[in-house]
């Protein structure tokens, strides 16, 4: 998938749901940011409780744990008084936004008893059910419960942790675990203008009805998608196997409309675009999902099959993906030694080591990377620049260094906090810094130059590459 594409979809650094003990890594916010495993022993889902509470209990007891998380885990100390005031900011946040007018809460401050701070969250909790949720539709109690679960993560002033709702785990999912869903073969990426572009996939629904790449989206089944989020335009194209979606669409930068009614099927996106180009072996990866390594691998032993005179790793817009994929395709080009090590907020170190499965003769070796390229994917290019393995070409990576854990909740969603930061084999602490590459070349960050003739960093690889061979 074209780097910046699942970048603007679904980027996060180091994250887990459905797979426990992986990580994933990224760089967005909220569920485009997700970084971090699930730990085994806070498995909240455990026991459906909503089968033994009452409504009120689950959501004090789904904000208690959310507090316990916090004060347990976060790879920093926590304000007490900030969660507090958080959760109270963040219903009063959902209630403006309803147009709940003249809305009011008890006013509370937190402190440093912990029996205190629990029961003043329960307060405020309580009172906005009683008076607010029945203006707010059936399902106002469970909007306020997760305002205000996401008021305490934010008042931390950290993007990356975050409440993820049933909704936004599953999204996760399906990103994590290669995109099985049904859809119609599309990556999907927004321009800096807003516009939402589609590009087809080879050989899957949108290609066989004939889309080209670069269509802008007008419409989801006569539902304008101007001012919408990537990820609502995404849900409103996927739907059932076999049912039928009307895209009205008008090519990039041209009026001309075009429409497309496409018979959604079971997709599953692959994460590596392979070719010979030029004698060299050309591997676009777009994020580091559960089928990434393997893919890159297997682009890679077919190099070697056809006696490429040089490799090219192309990790520009990809925004990241799991710590455990990270860790197999920087294996592939490093024998031996540290990979990557996360830190915590104790300090304990944790080191993650090459796995002993190298393929031999991946030199020379250029390695793309850009503005987009973040977390998971600065991990494989830190380590190959640690070691000197390969060269890395661009500009500045993005500086994506803290690791998240997921952590399940009853209801089906899940916290995702921070919980420690990480460093290359060096030792290098990348957040808000980024990787500078050995070589800066400077490009438009517009995704459709990327392999195209107006690739001036692709171009400069291939000229690096043909320089070593020399």
């Amino acid at each position: 998938m074209p780097a910046r594409f699942r970048a603007l979809l679904a980027a996060l650094v180091v994250a887990v749901v459905a797979l426990a003990g992986a990580l994933y890594l990224g760089y967005r916010s909220g569920l485009d940011a997700a970084a971090g495993r699930i730990d085994p022993s806070n498995q909240f889902a455990s026991v459906d409780l909503r089968n033994f509470l009452t409504p009120q209990m689950m959501d004090d007891h789904l904000v208690t744990l959310a507090y316990r998380q916090l004060e347990r885990v976060y790879y920093k100390p926590v304000n007490s008084a900030d969660l507090v005031r958080g959760e109270r900011s963040g219903i009063l946040t959902l209630l403006k936004a309803k147009r709940v007018n003249d809305a009011s809460l008890p006013s509370v401050q937190g402190g440093t008893d912990q029996t205190q701070d629990l029961q003043k969250l329960g307060t405020v909790l309580a009172y906005a059910q009683g008076q607010y949720a029945k203006h707010l539709g059936k399902d106002g109690g469970t909007e306020i419960t997760q305002a205000a679960m996401r008021g305490m993560l934010s008042s931390l002033n950290d993007p990356y942790t975050v409440y993820l709702s049933p909704k936004e785990i599953q999204s996760l999912n399906e990103s994590l675990d290669g995109g099985n869903f049904g859809g119609i073969g599309v990556y999907i990426y927004q321009l800096r203008d807003g516009q939402i572009v589609l590009q087809p996939i080879e050989g899957l629904p949108a290609a066989h009805a004939g889309m080209k790449p670069g269509e802008v989206i007008d419409a989801v089944d006569a539902t304008p998608v101007k001012g919408l989020s990537l990820d609502k335009v995404e849900r409103l194209i996927r739907g059932p196997q076999g049912s039928p979606v009307t895209l009205k669409t008008h090519a990039y930068r041209k009026k001309q409309p075009h429409s497309f009614t496409i018979t959604r099927e079971i997709i599953r996106v692959p994460t590596v675009h392979a070719k010979m180009e030029s004698g060299y072996d050309y591997i676009r990866l777009s994020d580091f999902g559960e089928t990434s390594a393997a893919e890159v691998r297997k682009a890679l032993l077919d190099g070697k099959a056809h006696h490429a005179k040089g490799y090219i790793l192309d990790l520009r817009d990809n925004g990241g993906g799991l710590l455990d994929a990270a860790v197999k395709i920087s294996s592939l080009f490093i024998p031996k030694g540290t990979i990557v090590s996360t830190i915590n907020r104790a300090g304990d170190k944790d080191d993650s080591a090459a796995l002993g499965t190298s393929i031999s003769g991946l030199r020379p070796l250029v390695v793309l990377v850009n503005k987009y390229t973040a977390s998971a994917s600065e991990i494989t290019s830190g380590a190959i620049q640690d070691y000197k393995v390969g060269t890395l070409l661009g500009t500045k990576t993005f500086g994506k260094g803290v690791v998240q854990s997921i952590y399940p909740m009853p209801d089906n969603g899940a916290l995702k906090i921070t919980t420690a930061r990480y460093v290359t084999p060096l030792g290098r602490d990348i957040q808000h810094k980024g990787i500078v590459p050995d070589v800066v070349v400077a490009q438009d960050l517009d995704p459709m130059l990327i392999d195209t003739p107006r690739d001036k960093q692709l171009a400069a690889a291939k000229a690096r590459l043909a320089q070593a061979a020399r």
